[in-house]
């Protein structure tokens, strides 16, 4: 039995599975897995890429588009190198250090997908409910101020986790259960008493998405009584779009992120074949869907992205 803090970055490894009980068929795996990562990317960078570019996206709404992207294409990339080494390659270990900082950067990632969501429906309660202080309240140093509140709030809630994973004690074995480093699959490893880990972890997972998860229903609702008090149709189906593209990220965001968390720590009777399946998907789905349910139920994103991308036909 060692402990982390006394072993050095090139003398502990881990070794992550894949998919466990489907190692033959990785080259198969890795072709839905490859289109995911080329998708992914090319969806969100597109969508960053228009908002950038179009002067007449510069609005809050769209400044938080392009954080729930920036959020996406990161959480993508943190798992690109070794789900595909693992496929592709066969490379399976991964030291300590970096498999503690692929940790923190997933689940950072994570919860600042949470606090975009959560001020995106902020911003629709006050763009449907409040429109004529709209601008007022969602000021340019306001919306800063809420990016970073956003990177504060993620990295305070994180560090302890990172920091306390030092303090485990590992056993034989250091076999990991999917294709990158996950905070509960780490701390099961250990022979020490990982009762703060498991709670702290948990704890993360309630005061970021189970209370995100609370106050953005409540926002819907208060945003749904209000739009159908508007007597326009045309208002009610505008305000109706921008609603359903936002409980859609919700939707698949939170179910398989709360699923995959309780699967880890109540499944042990589930194969392991089937929280690697969820674990990867879940980071995958994410930055393929939102670029396609944005630019799909928002005429203005899509006005956008044929103007930018293919100017000579937006003049026909």
């Amino acid at each position: 039995m060692s402990s982390f803090p006394n072993i050095t970055s090139s003398s502990l490894k881990f070794f992550l599975m894949g998919v466990p009980g489907l190692e033959a068929s990785h080259a198969w795996i890795s072709i839905p897995f490859c289109c995911l990562y080329i998708t992914a990317p090319s969806g969100g960078g597109i969508i960053l890429f228009v908002i950038i570019i179009e002067s007449s996206l510069h609005k809050s709404m769209h400044y938080f588009l392009s954080m729930l992207s920036t959020a996406d294409l990161d959480l993508c990339i943190s798992t690109l190198v070794t789900m595909l080494g693992i496929f592709w390659f066969t490379a399976r270990q991964i030291i300590f250090h970096a498999c503690v900082a692929q940790t923190f950067f997933i689940q950072l990632f994570t919860v600042m997908e949470s606090s975009v969501l959560l001020v995106m429906a902020f911003d629709h309660f006050i763009a449907i409910c409040n429109p004529l202080r709209y601008t007022t309240i969602l000021t340019d140093s306001r919306i800063l101020n809420m990016w970073f509140a956003i990177l504060v709030r993620s990295t305070v809630i994180l560090m302890p986790l990172v920091l306390l994973l030092r303090h485990l004690c590992s056993c034989q074995s250091h076999v990991l259960h999917h294709s990158y480093c996950f905070h509960p699959d780490i701390i099961q490893l250990s022979c020490s008493d990982n009762k703060i880990n498991s709670v702290l972890g948990l704890t993360a997972l309630i005061v970021t998405a189970e209370v995100d998860s609370i106050f953005i229903p409540l926002s819907n609702t208060l945003i749904i009584k209000t739009i159908l008090s508007i007597a326009s149709p045309q208002e009610q189906h505008k305000a109706f779009s921008i609603c359903v593209a936002h409980i859609g990220a919700v939707v698949i965001f939170y179910i398989p992120l709360i699923s995959l968390c309780f699967v880890h720590r109540f499944g042990q009777k589930v194969p392991p074949y089937v929280h690697s399946l969820m674990a990867n998907v879940y980071l995958l789905i994410l930055p393929v869907m939102n670029p396609i349910i944005y630019s799909g139920k928002t005429k203005q994103i899509q006005r956008s992205i044929k103007k930018v991308l293919f100017p000579k036909g937006s003049e026909v």
